[in-house]
Protein backbone atom coordinates (compact mmCIF):
# COMPACT_ATOMS: atom_id res chain seq x y z
CA UNK A 1 0.00 0.00 0.00
CA UNK A 2 2.89 2.59 0.91
CA UNK A 3 6.53 2.34 1.61
CA UNK A 4 8.98 5.14 2.85
CA UNK A 5 12.39 5.01 1.72
CA UNK A 6 14.65 7.00 4.25
CA UNK A 7 12.82 9.74 5.02
CA UNK A 8 13.40 12.78 6.30
CA UNK A 9 11.52 16.04 7.01
CA UNK A 10 13.44 19.33 7.67
CA UNK A 11 11.00 22.54 8.55
CA UNK A 12 11.59 25.91 7.22
CA UNK A 13 12.97 27.09 10.41
CA UNK A 14 15.28 24.01 10.26
CA UNK A 15 14.02 21.49 12.79
CA UNK A 16 14.32 17.88 11.21
CA UNK A 17 10.85 16.41 12.26
CA UNK A 18 11.72 13.07 10.92
CA UNK A 19 14.68 11.09 10.27
CA UNK A 20 15.46 7.79 8.54
CA UNK A 21 12.08 6.93 8.32
CA UNK A 22 11.67 3.32 6.66
CA UNK A 23 8.45 2.00 6.83
CA UNK A 24 6.81 -0.56 4.71
CA UNK A 25 2.44 -1.41 5.05
CA UNK A 26 1.00 -3.59 2.54
CA UNK A 27 -2.52 -3.34 1.70
CA UNK A 28 -4.88 -4.80 4.51
CA UNK A 29 -2.88 -4.20 7.26
CA UNK A 30 -3.32 -2.43 10.17
CA UNK A 31 -1.04 -0.64 12.62
CA UNK A 32 -0.85 1.86 15.41
CA UNK A 33 2.10 4.32 15.87
CA UNK A 34 2.53 5.27 19.81
CA UNK A 35 5.76 7.46 21.43
CA UNK A 36 5.54 10.50 23.40
CA UNK A 37 3.82 13.45 22.67
CA UNK A 38 6.50 15.40 19.80
CA UNK A 39 7.72 12.03 18.80
CA UNK A 40 6.68 13.10 14.76
CA UNK A 41 3.88 10.54 14.87
CA UNK A 42 1.48 13.32 13.24
CA UNK A 43 3.92 14.36 10.68
CA UNK A 44 4.66 10.53 9.63
CA UNK A 45 0.77 10.42 8.86
CA UNK A 46 0.88 13.72 6.63
CA UNK A 47 3.55 13.02 4.93
CA UNK A 48 1.69 9.35 4.05
CA UNK A 49 -1.23 10.76 3.16
CA UNK A 50 1.11 13.20 0.73
CA UNK A 51 -0.13 16.50 2.56
CA UNK A 52 3.68 17.19 3.06
CA UNK A 53 6.64 16.05 0.77
CA UNK A 54 9.85 14.91 2.16
CA UNK A 55 12.82 16.50 2.42
CA UNK A 56 14.91 13.44 1.81
CA UNK A 57 13.95 10.03 0.47
CA UNK A 58 11.09 8.65 -1.04
CA UNK A 59 7.62 8.18 -0.57
CA UNK A 60 5.90 5.45 -2.61
CA UNK A 61 1.87 5.52 -2.04
CA UNK A 62 -0.76 2.81 -4.03
CA UNK A 63 2.46 2.10 -5.92
CA UNK A 64 3.96 5.34 -7.25
CA UNK A 65 5.67 8.76 -5.93
CA UNK A 66 2.84 11.26 -5.02
CA UNK A 67 5.14 13.90 -5.76
CA UNK A 68 5.73 12.67 -9.20
CA UNK A 69 2.01 12.83 -10.05
CA UNK A 70 0.50 15.92 -11.78
CA UNK A 71 -1.42 18.50 -9.61
CA UNK A 72 -4.62 16.99 -11.07
CA UNK A 73 -3.50 13.65 -10.33
CA UNK A 74 -2.03 14.18 -7.13
CA UNK A 75 -5.86 15.51 -6.11
CA UNK A 76 -7.17 12.29 -6.98
CA UNK A 77 -4.42 10.07 -4.68
CA UNK A 78 -5.66 12.63 -1.59
CA UNK A 79 -9.04 12.13 -2.52
CA UNK A 80 -8.33 8.17 -2.35
CA UNK A 81 -6.71 8.17 1.12
CA UNK A 82 -9.37 9.01 4.04
CA UNK A 83 -8.11 10.99 6.65
CA UNK A 84 -9.26 11.09 10.43
CA UNK A 85 -8.28 14.17 12.18
CA UNK A 86 -7.75 14.75 15.97
CA UNK A 87 -9.20 18.30 15.45
CA UNK A 88 -11.68 17.45 12.23
CA UNK A 89 -12.01 20.81 10.06
CA UNK A 90 -15.41 21.01 10.37
CA UNK A 91 -17.30 24.08 9.35
CA UNK A 92 -18.93 25.57 12.71
CA UNK A 93 -22.60 26.45 10.60
CA UNK A 94 -22.20 23.02 8.45
CA UNK A 95 -24.59 20.50 8.97
CA UNK A 96 -23.59 17.08 9.88
CA UNK A 97 -24.97 15.53 7.14
CA UNK A 98 -23.03 17.36 4.63
CA UNK A 99 -19.88 16.79 6.82
CA UNK A 100 -20.12 13.09 6.42
CA UNK A 101 -21.00 13.36 2.98
CA UNK A 102 -18.69 15.39 1.81
CA UNK A 103 -16.06 11.80 2.58
CA UNK A 104 -16.59 11.36 -1.63
CA UNK A 105 -16.50 14.98 -2.55
CA UNK A 106 -12.48 13.92 -4.21
CA UNK A 107 -15.21 10.63 -5.96
CA UNK A 108 -17.97 12.61 -7.32
CA UNK A 109 -18.41 14.87 -10.26
CA UNK A 110 -18.40 18.78 -9.29
CA UNK A 111 -22.09 19.45 -10.17
CA UNK A 112 -23.12 16.30 -7.59
CA UNK A 113 -20.87 17.99 -4.43
CA UNK A 114 -22.62 21.25 -5.60
CA UNK A 115 -26.28 19.76 -5.55
CA UNK A 116 -25.36 17.94 -2.03
CA UNK A 117 -24.97 21.16 -0.41
CA UNK A 118 -28.29 22.42 -1.42
CA UNK A 119 -29.91 19.03 -0.73
CA UNK A 120 -27.91 15.86 0.95
CA UNK A 121 -27.92 13.72 -2.08
CA UNK A 122 -27.10 10.52 0.32
CA UNK A 123 -29.14 10.82 3.52
CA UNK A 124 -29.58 7.28 4.02
CA UNK A 125 -26.02 6.47 3.53
CA UNK A 126 -24.86 9.51 6.23
CA UNK A 127 -27.09 8.18 8.25
CA UNK A 128 -25.69 5.02 8.55
CA UNK A 129 -21.90 5.71 8.82
CA UNK A 130 -23.15 7.96 12.16
CA UNK A 131 -25.56 4.61 13.29
CA UNK A 132 -22.14 2.75 13.40
CA UNK A 133 -20.93 5.09 15.65
CA UNK A 134 -24.19 6.32 17.51
CA UNK A 135 -24.54 9.31 16.27
CA UNK A 136 -27.52 8.57 13.81
CA UNK A 137 -30.19 11.18 15.61
CA UNK A 138 -27.84 14.18 14.83
CA UNK A 139 -27.32 13.66 11.22
CA UNK A 140 -29.28 17.17 10.77
CA UNK A 141 -27.20 19.20 13.65
CA UNK A 142 -25.23 21.92 13.30
CA UNK A 143 -21.51 21.10 13.66
CA UNK A 144 -21.24 23.60 16.18
CA UNK A 145 -23.85 21.99 18.56
CA UNK A 146 -21.32 19.26 19.18
CA UNK A 147 -19.35 18.20 21.62
CA UNK A 148 -15.53 17.42 20.87
CA UNK A 149 -15.59 13.83 21.08
CA UNK A 150 -19.08 14.25 18.96
CA UNK A 151 -17.14 16.11 16.14
CA UNK A 152 -14.25 13.38 16.55
CA UNK A 153 -16.97 10.80 15.65
CA UNK A 154 -18.49 13.15 12.93
CA UNK A 155 -14.91 12.91 11.12
CA UNK A 156 -14.62 8.99 11.62
CA UNK A 157 -18.14 8.72 10.30
CA UNK A 158 -16.65 11.11 7.21
CA UNK A 159 -14.15 8.37 6.37
CA UNK A 160 -16.23 5.52 6.92
CA UNK A 161 -18.61 7.03 3.94
CA UNK A 162 -15.77 7.87 2.10
CA UNK A 163 -14.74 3.96 1.78
CA UNK A 164 -11.21 4.40 1.14
CA UNK A 165 -8.31 1.96 0.66
CA UNK A 166 -5.83 3.39 2.99
CA UNK A 167 -7.25 5.10 6.57
CA UNK A 168 -5.29 6.98 8.06
CA UNK A 169 -6.11 8.49 12.20
CA UNK A 170 -4.49 10.38 13.72
CA UNK A 171 -5.20 10.29 17.58
CA UNK A 172 -9.20 10.07 16.58
CA UNK A 173 -10.62 9.13 19.70
CA UNK A 174 -8.56 11.60 22.37
CA UNK A 175 -12.02 13.44 23.28
CA UNK A 176 -13.49 10.40 23.81
CA UNK A 177 -13.87 8.51 27.35
CA UNK A 178 -12.72 4.52 27.39
CA UNK A 179 -15.19 2.76 26.14
CA UNK A 180 -16.52 4.85 23.66
CA UNK A 181 -12.90 5.19 22.74
CA UNK A 182 -12.29 1.33 21.84
CA UNK A 183 -16.13 0.87 20.35
CA UNK A 184 -14.85 3.64 17.82
CA UNK A 185 -11.30 2.08 17.01
CA UNK A 186 -12.78 -1.45 16.86
CA UNK A 187 -15.49 0.30 13.93
CA UNK A 188 -12.69 1.46 12.14
CA UNK A 189 -10.39 -1.71 12.45
CA UNK A 190 -13.66 -3.99 11.72
CA UNK A 191 -14.41 -1.62 8.75
CA UNK A 192 -11.01 -2.00 7.30
CA UNK A 193 -10.98 -5.49 7.59
CA UNK A 194 -14.13 -6.01 6.09
CA UNK A 195 -13.36 -4.12 2.59
CA UNK A 196 -10.08 -5.53 2.73
CA UNK A 197 -8.42 -1.55 3.52
CA UNK A 198 -5.51 -0.68 5.44
CA UNK A 199 -5.73 1.33 8.25
CA UNK A 200 -2.85 3.40 10.41
CA UNK A 201 -3.57 4.84 13.59
CA UNK A 202 -1.74 7.39 15.91
CA UNK A 203 -3.02 6.61 19.26
CA UNK A 204 -1.86 8.36 22.69
CA UNK A 205 -3.47 5.10 25.04
CA UNK A 206 -0.73 2.40 24.83
CA UNK A 207 -2.86 -0.65 25.92
CA UNK A 208 -5.07 0.68 23.66
CA UNK A 209 -2.90 0.31 20.48
CA UNK A 210 -2.06 -3.07 21.96
CA UNK A 211 -5.48 -4.25 22.32
CA UNK A 212 -7.12 -2.97 18.66
CA UNK A 213 -3.72 -3.68 16.36
CA UNK A 214 -1.28 -6.66 15.51
CA UNK A 215 1.54 -4.57 14.55
CA UNK A 216 2.70 -1.64 16.51
CA UNK A 217 5.10 1.38 15.35
CA UNK A 218 6.83 2.96 18.18
CA UNK A 219 8.53 6.64 17.79
CA UNK A 220 10.58 8.61 19.48
CA UNK A 221 12.23 12.02 18.41
CA UNK A 222 11.30 11.72 14.57
CA UNK A 223 12.73 8.29 14.23
CA UNK A 224 11.02 4.54 14.57
CA UNK A 225 12.76 3.13 17.75
CA UNK A 226 10.59 -0.58 17.13
CA UNK A 227 8.67 -2.15 14.52
CA UNK A 228 6.70 -4.93 15.91
CA UNK A 229 4.12 -7.41 15.96
CA UNK A 230 2.01 -6.82 19.07
CA UNK A 231 3.39 -9.35 21.09
CA UNK A 232 6.81 -8.59 20.93
CA UNK A 233 5.69 -5.39 22.10
CA UNK A 234 7.22 -5.68 25.69
CA UNK A 235 7.14 -3.85 29.10
CA UNK A 236 11.64 -3.12 28.39
CA UNK A 237 10.58 -1.41 25.15
CA UNK A 238 7.58 0.30 26.15
CA UNK A 239 9.56 2.05 29.05
CA UNK A 240 12.46 2.74 27.01
CA UNK A 241 10.18 4.75 23.83
CA UNK A 242 8.66 6.66 27.54
CA UNK A 243 12.31 7.31 29.10
CA UNK A 244 11.85 11.07 28.07
CA UNK A 245 8.26 11.14 30.41
CA UNK A 246 9.58 9.11 33.46
CA UNK A 247 9.51 5.39 32.08
CA UNK A 248 5.69 5.39 32.68
CA UNK A 249 3.01 5.02 29.46
CA UNK A 250 -0.10 6.39 28.65
CA UNK A 251 -3.45 4.48 29.25
CA UNK A 252 -6.95 4.12 27.77
CA UNK A 253 -8.45 5.04 30.92
CA UNK A 254 -7.75 8.43 32.65
CA UNK A 255 -5.27 6.92 34.96
CA UNK A 256 -1.44 8.35 35.30
CA UNK A 257 0.95 6.46 32.97
CA UNK A 258 2.17 3.07 34.00
CA UNK A 259 5.50 3.48 36.72
CA UNK A 260 8.46 1.38 35.86
CA UNK A 261 8.33 -1.97 36.65
CA UNK A 262 4.57 -2.23 37.22
CA UNK A 263 2.18 -4.70 35.48
CA UNK A 264 0.88 -4.11 32.29
CA UNK A 265 -3.00 -3.48 32.15
CA UNK A 266 -4.09 -3.91 28.31
CA UNK A 267 -5.85 -6.84 27.74
CA UNK A 268 -6.95 -8.34 24.25
CA UNK A 269 -10.68 -7.23 23.80
CA UNK A 270 -11.11 -8.59 20.26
Amino acid sequence: MFRLHDVELTHGNGFVALRDIALAVQAGEQLAIVGPSGAGKTTLLRLISAALRPSKGRIDVRGGDPWALSPVALRRLRARIGVAHQAPPLPPRQRVVTAVLAGRLGQWPWWKGIASLAYPVDVAGARAALARLELGERIFDRCDRLSGGQLQRVGIARVLYQQAQLVLADEPVSALDPALALQTIQVLSRDATARGATLVASLHAVDLARSCFPRIVGMREGRIAFDLPVGEVDEALLRELYATEGGGWPLLASEPPLAAGAPLRGTCWR
